[in-house]
């Protein structure tokens, strides 16, 4: 059978943590991610997100998420890209950590998002995959800068950026599922990030690098 990953390089790339694995999700591992997702997400009713996908019908949760897998893959280019981490602890799809960026041969700059199921919060992992992919950036992408944003209520969030060293980066006004959220913006650069105390293991960096014409 063809190894995925002579098709769509990125399908290479593997992140691992002392607890972690991070890697693109594949077809046949995307109702995992949406199980995953139907279990809980966040309190209902308030929402996290600037879309309130998790919000969705059971219904309309898998098609949902199918199709933004499937849209941010058409889409990527070196101009644009988003990468799209499922992370497996344990062997259990628990989330997903996305890493992407506009313009980046230029500007040198990536944004980040997540989302973790419920039962895996409160044990640091999203700490531990967010401090993945900042480490990815920094070193293998050579990016000056990693910004990412929450709404203002959202401490959770907040707390990690804060225990890896992100500063603060403006506050905005932003509609978010149709209703007006503060929105917090914040970066973290080498030099102010928080490394952790482990050594990030990357496989399959060079054909990801290649596709994103870095």
């Amino acid at each position: 059978m063809t190894e995925p990953a002579s098709y769509w390089p990125p399908f290479a790339l593997v992140l691992t943590t002392p607890r972690l694995s991070l890697r693109p999700i594949r077809d046949e591992e995307i109702p995992a991610a949406v199980q995953a997702a139907a279990s809980g997400v966040s309190e209902p009713g308030r929402s996290p997100f600037s879309t309130p996908w998790n919000e969705f019908s059971a219904e309309d949760l898998g098609p949902n998420m199918a199709q933004w897998y499937w849209r941010c893959r058409g889409n990527m280019s070196p101009q644009e890209w988003t990468l799209l981490l499922g992370i497996w602890h344990d062997g259990e799809f628990i989330g997903c950590q996305d890493i992407g960026a506009k313009d980046f041969a230029t500007l040198r700059t990536v944004s980040t998002g997540s989302w973790l199921r419920k039962s895996a919060q409160g044990r640091g992992l999203g700490k531990e995959m967010r401090a993945a992919v900042v480490c990815y950036a920094f070193d293998h992408l050579k990016a000056d800068v990693a910004e990412s944003e929450a709404a203002a209520w959202n401490e959770k969030s907040l707390g990690v950026s804060r225990s890896l060293g992100y500063e603060l980066n403006g506050v905005t006004r932003a509609s978010w599922g149709g209703t007006m959220q503060e929105v917090q913006k914040v970066r973290v650069t080498p030099t102010t990030f928080k490394r952790p105390d482990w050594t990030l293991k990357v496989q399959g960096h060079e054909p990801t690098a290649k596709f994103l014409g870095l």
